[in-house]
């Protein structure tokens, strides 16, 4: 199928594969930026429950260190603020990705389809009610 495409169109082609390969990377990337923003989130109500006196450990790597309640305080909160930061960054490269994704299908579709007649230039939007 791709052999008849003229080489512009295969380009086009291979372009879009390119993007959706990124938005599935930035997909995945987004969900378990989320998951952790959501157990950190848990985490930091959990400890609103614990008294400021009891024995914490906090993981780092292999190993259990003891802490104090006002660093692990600290801690996931400031977990909590980059990871939203994080999943807003993704949610916005997310829906670039997107756009650049609707564009360039937009432009195969006129190409491929709309090389018969003056109609394709009178609406990109229009013609992809799929």
């Amino acid at each position: 199928m791709q052999g008849n495409l003229p080489p512009e169109a295969q380009e086009k082609l291979e372009q879009l594969q390119d993007l959706q390969d990124t938005a599935q990377q930035v997909a995945m990337q987004k969900n378990q930026a989320e998951t952790q923003l959501t157990e950190s989130e848990n985490a930091l109500d959990e400890l609103e429950d614990i008294d400021e006196d009891a024995t914490m450990f906090r993981e780092v790597g292999e190993l259990f260190v003891k802490t104090g309640y006002d660093e692990a305080q600290d801690d996931l909160e400031d977990k909590v603020d980059s990871l939203e930061i994080r999943v807003e960054t993704l949610e916005k490269q997310e829906e670039r990705v997107r756009g650049q994704f609707e564009k360039l299908q937009g432009e195969l579709q006129e190409m491929l389809g709309g090389a018969g007649g003056p109609s394709g230039p009178s609406g990109p939007g229009g013609a992809g009610g799929a």
